[in-house]
């Protein structure tokens, strides 16, 4: 989890709030502490201490009785045998600790490497199909103490009037900028594109906002960010902040779309259809699920443009790097959309 700003420790908050965190944690004496640069959301540091090695977590994207609830999961899961890092708990014995209206939850190091789709074998893509299933069947056991997952959640489906106004609105303000730069001028041709695209596939969107087959207890952002291998092997699944009800076939089509999207804008549907299968020979999950739940993603990213959000109305450019293949993976979806829900469906 390398990055040109590993090994220095986030600005003072952290710093500050250092000795707090190993009175509470009862950690003794720090050896060594560094930050970690990958990840979006949350921020993470590398703990070494007299009582081990540690991920320190500043849950800064969920209200905190919410990580509350996704951390007390990880130990029955632990305990099931999956690859998930038991949280520590503080002397007090709660799994989150607050210090001065900031949260913090400390979890046990989990060696391995982030791997791209790019470099899985078929067998491993496979391999992390029947994963996913494992968790599911696991979130839905009545050890891990979650509320009966009974409701279908609505699943939204974007009006066109609405991504097109939503395109508009920063088509200008680009227009606006009196320098545009070379980000700026590619995002006004690829929303331009964009709105192409939505027009005319605005008929196939979806036809209602009850998504298809069973709903389940769900990681919520299973893909390779969150996924560490050691030797052709998951050693850990990160990050359950996202932990929600919601139904098995959209968990298990975008983790497959996140993991195997490749750099020039396609999937790979050969490791798209290991995927599937491997989860398949878990989980039950019909292909007419799997169909509805590809045509909602489709559609949401037709309709999405959150890249975009972060860039201009956050001022966070994090992402900005995730914007320029997404457009060339909509552009080819559009074309080959019998192919894509084909590769989903092939293991039946």
């Amino acid at each position: 989890m390398a990055g040109e700003e590993e090994g220095r420790v986030w600005p003072g908050d952290t710093t500050d709030d250092l000795p707090t965190l190993v009175t509470a944690y009862g950690l003794g004496e720090i050896h060594d502490v560094r930050y970690l640069a990958e990840g979006l959301m949350n921020r993470n540091w590398r703990i070494v201490t007299a009582q081990g090695e540690f991920a320190l977590k500043q849950i800064v994207d969920v209200p905190v009785p919410k990580a509350r609830r996704s951390l007390r999961v990880l130990q029955p899961l632990a305990a099931a045998g999956l690859p998930v890092c038991a949280p520590r708990p503080s002397t007090s014995g709660d799994v989150v600790v607050e210090v001065d209206g900031r949260s913090y939850c400390l979890l046990a190091w989990a060696a391995g490497a982030h791997r791209p789709g790019a470099t899985l074998e078929a067998d491993e893509a496979g391999r992390l199909g029947v994963l996913l299933g494992e968790i599911h069947q696991g979130l839905a056991a009545p050890e891990a103490a979650l509320p009966s997952a009974v409701e279908v959640p609505r699943a939204k489906v974007t009006r066109p009037e609405s991504a097109l106004a939503e395109a508009d609105r920063f088509l200008e303000v680009v227009a606006r900028l009196e320098e545009p730069s070379p980000f700026d001028l590619a995002a006004a041709t690829a929303l331009n594109r964009r709105k192409v695209l939505i027009t005319q596939w605005a008929e196939h969107r979806p036809a209602d906002e009850v998504p298809r087959g069973t709903v389940g207890w769900t990681h919520g952002d299973f893909q390779h960010l969150n996924l560490l291998w050691q030797d052709s092997v998951v050693s850990a699944v990160l990050d359950w902040d996202r932990l929600g009800v919601r139904p098995y076939g959209e968990e298990v089509v975008r983790s497959a779309q996140v993991q195997f999207s490749t750099g020039d804008g396609r999937m790979d549907l050969g490791h798209v259809a290991a995927f599937i299968s491997g989860y398949r020979s878990v989980v039950p999950i019909s292909d007419t699920d799997l169909a509805d739940a590809v045509e909602r993603l489709w559609w949401k990213r037709m309709t999405d443009f959150w890249q975009l959000q972060w860039h201009y109305d956050k001022d966070d450019h994090g992402p900005d790097h995730l914007w320029a293949s997404g457009e060339r993976l909509l552009e080819w979806w559009a074309g080959s959309r019998d192919t894509v829900r084909d590769a989903f469906t092939a293991s039946s």
